[in-house]
């Protein structure tokens, strides 16, 4: 059986390692455009690209808007975005253990 506080630790930094790849390294990352845009780009049917609904949002376009630095605020919308994902994850996992405890099918654990 695991040590729950090494599963913790070794989350922990996880997470750690994910924020500082974020923060530090991402504000690095090539500028050109990549994916769908080199595509829109190479077929030539890019001008008729149209504003998104939510373009004007505070983290559209992976920035932050307030932000003037353009690497501060590449890197802090990568740190919101992993806390955004993280607050999601937890808030899943809590209801479904939540609904696990409530299951009155479940016998504590057993079989498991």
């Amino acid at each position: 059986m695991r040590n729950p506080s090494s599963t913790r630790l070794f989350l922990f930094a996880g997470l750690l390692v994910a924020v500082a790849l974020a923060l530090f390294v991402s504000p690095f990352a090539n500028p050109n455009p990549d994916g769908l845009n080199r595509v829109a780009i190479d077929e030539g049917f890019a001008e008729t690209e149209t504003d998104h609904s939510l373009n004007d949002s505070p983290l559209a376009d992976y920035a932050v808007s307030g932000v003037d630095h353009e690497g501060i605020s590449k890197g802090l919308s990568g740190v919101i975005g992993i806390l955004a994902a993280l607050g999601l994850g937890l808030a899943l996992f809590g209801f479904a253990k939540k609904r696990r405890e409530s299951d009155p099918t479940h016998a504590g654990g057993e079989g498991a």
